[in-house]
């Protein structure tokens, strides 16, 4: 079985930057896609960003195009979301997601595509 393990959630000032990252242990697959989702306190679960582990191809959520970047190792199997320019609207608990299989219809932005999911961590923008 496959555990996801973020990290690098904490406070920022508003235009600041955080980096986190998630690392696959366990039995390790190889991945179709991974993507980042969040979740403020009232809210649904939101995309964010999403990496095609293959060729690195990626989708960002409007809101933070731009201002996010997703990345993969694929020696170390982590991927990570640099977060730059914060705003107080980024706050929420942020999941890391793992596809595993490849899909004739690719719906990275939809939460129920992912197979697997981390904890959580947690992001505060204090403006």
């Amino acid at each position: 079985q496959v555990q996801l393990v973020e990290s690098g959630g904490g406070l920022v000032q508003a235009g600041g930057s955080l980096r986190l990252s998630c690392a696959a242990s366990g039995r390790t697959f190889s991945s179709y896609a991974m993507g980042w989702f969040r979740q403020a306190p009232g809210k649904e679960r939101e995309f964010v960003a999403a990496i095609r582990w293959s060729d690195g191809d990626t989708r960002y959520a409007d809101s933070v195009k731009d201002r996010f970047t997703i990345s993969r190792d694929n020696a170390k199997n982590t991927v990570d979301l640099q977060m730059d320019s914060l705003k107080a609207e980024d706050t929420a608990v942020y999941y890391c997601a793992r596809r595993v299989y490849w899909s004739a219809s690719t719906s990275y932005t939809v939460a129920s595509w992912y197979d697997d999911w981390g904890q959580g961590t947690q992001v505060t923008v204090s403006s």
